[in-house]
């Protein structure tokens, strides 16, 4: 509409200057006057454009990120949500390898009180929320639940429950529960809004193992998996935001980064398909280059199978590879730096004493199906651990599980890059990008709509409010701008 009325202006000062006769414009009706067109026939036309106004309400939804891939420091990434009414504040791990968003509630047994991350750890209480509501057995967001393992039912109080065990030992039950999630919301004018929306989420009410302790204790963890009880396949099933999310972590020391409910947008950006029907987001591995050379191990120990493939997970910290393809991976990079490099191990770890720059180290790739390759420097797969006298240790961050043929691309490979998780598209797609810096988000994938917006300057607002009002205060300006323009339009006639 805006593009409409400025190529009008145009038109109209054109045609003043090259002539100073007047200007008539000719209005003419799409319909006559005589009532000839059927309602039915009008009711249809309404129909077409209702729809694409229902097809314009997907925004892309922003989530701020913090902690960083420096185990001194963090060794996780994690994002704030907002639950409940009135809203309150939860900071959750972004957990790619998990389908369930689920907080610390009241009465928490092993919850830990107190975080070494510098955050306020806050308890979810489903009495105190207005909006709040328990999801029982016979809700078929339950049942869909028990079909993907993300639930289960309790018929002595027929209440919707969970239990998770993760891979390093850790674990959480708990119950569900139905409240608004209030988030950041960008539509395709860029307008920056306050936004909610009903979802289905656990509350903790015991923990164990790694989740108990203090150090590196969050709220919970947000899991962005694609099943049914993900909180980005119920936002999409709702219309609110699209079936994508992209991240973009920083790999400072800093750390942060971004993470969008859409599609980042780069041009560098190569896809390679999911495996289809798998609990998590797999990709089919078919070889590992070092310096350009593919390493003689057999594609077929990548191949996705039980306990087997290759997965993306932003919800471990290290990668690991394969077992059988642990030695050869290693080997490589050991021959293909120069002799002078001397070698360490520490705790069985591959270890390299490094007096300069990490330029010597070969580059890796990591070959995927749909000839898409994930290029590794040398700060993608080694790890500073401590100093020798003027040298630095660096190792190998890529690890193995013993007795398991399974490989695991975590925060030190996902790091300094953008990840988009095309869900609606089956794909993953990835490029180098510093991470400090904005991008551009679509609201659709694929061949969908056009329309970008800069999720850098969402990040950088400093609340929701401010955002909205300067977006207000820049199409105030323009608007004024127009209304001159117009003005000065019709003094020239």
């Amino acid at each position: 509409m805006i593009a409409a009325v400025i190529l009008f202006a145009v038109t109209i000062l054109s045609a003043a200057a090259v002539s100073s006769s007047p200007i008539t414009l000719s209005l003419e009706r799409a319909f006559p006057t005589n009532h000839g067109v059927e309602l039915s026939y009008l009711k249809a036309l309404d129909s077409v454009r209702h729809r694409r106004f229902l097809q314009s309400t997907s925004y892309v939804v922003n989530f701020p990120v913090k902690g960083s891939f420096d185990t001194s420091k963090a060794g996780l990434y994690f994002t704030k949500v907002n639950l409940g009414t009135p809203p309150r504040e939860f900071y959750v791990q972004i957990d790619t390898g998990s389908d369930v968003l689920w907080v610390s509630c009241a009465s928490c047994i092993g919850c830990p009180q107190t975080s070494g991350l510098q955050i306020q750890l806050n308890y979810f209480d489903p009495g105190s929320s207005s909006t709040s509501s328990f999801i029982s057995c016979s809700d078929q967001r339950c049942k869909n639940g028990v079909q993907s393992s993300d639930s289960s039912c309790s018929s002595r109080n027929n209440q919707c429950t969970y239990i998770f065990q993760y891979g390093d030992g850790s674990g959480t039950s708990g119950y569900y529960v139905s409240d608004l999630m209030h988030f950041a919301s960008i539509s395709e004018e860029s307008l920056l809004s306050n936004s909610s929306a009903p979802v289905v989420f656990g509350c903790s009410n015991q923990q164990s193992g790694d989740l108990t302790k203090s150090d590196r204790a969050i709220d919970g963890i947000f899991g962005f998996g694609q099943q049914g009880m993900s909180v980005i396949s119920q936002l999409s099933s709702q219309g609110i935001s699209p079936r994508v999310f992209s991240h973009c972590l920083k790999g400072d020391s800093n750390g942060g980064g971004l993470l969008v409910l859409g599609e980042i947008v780069e041009p560098n950006i190569i896809y390679s398909p999911l495996v289809p029907s798998q609990p998590h987001y797999n990709l089919n591995l078919l070889s590992i280059s070092v310096s350009g050379q593919i390493l003689p191990i057999d594609s077929a120990i990548f191949a996705t199978s039980n306990n087997r493939g290759t997965i993306i997970d932003s919800g471990t910290t290290l990668a690991y590879i394969a077992e059988q393809a642990y030695n050869p991976f290693i080997n490589a990079i050991t021959a293909a730096i120069p002799q002078s490099v001397r070698t360490v191990l520490s705790r069985g770890n591959q270890c390299y004493l490094v007096t300069t720059s990490l330029d010597m180290f070969p580059q890796v790739s990591l070959n995927f199906a749909g000839g898409a390759s994930l290029v590794l420097g040398p700060q993608d797969y080694l790890i500073k651990q401590n100093y020798i006298g003027d040298g630095s240790v660096w190792c190998i961050g890529f690890q193995k599980i013993p007795g398991q043929d399974v490989t695991i691309l975590g925060d030190l490979v996902l790091k300094d890059k953008i990840f988009v998780y095309d869900l609606a598209g089956q794909r993953i797609g990835w490029a180098n990008y510093d991470c400090s810096l904005s991008v551009n988000v679509s609201a659709s994938t694929g061949s969908g709509r056009s329309e970008f917006v800069s999720a850098g300057e969402i990040s950088g607002s400093t609340s929701l409010r401010d955002g909205s009002h300067e977006l207000m205060k820049r199409r105030w300006v323009f608007a004024l701008f127009m209304h001159i323009t117009l003005i000065c339009c019709f003094l020239f006639l």
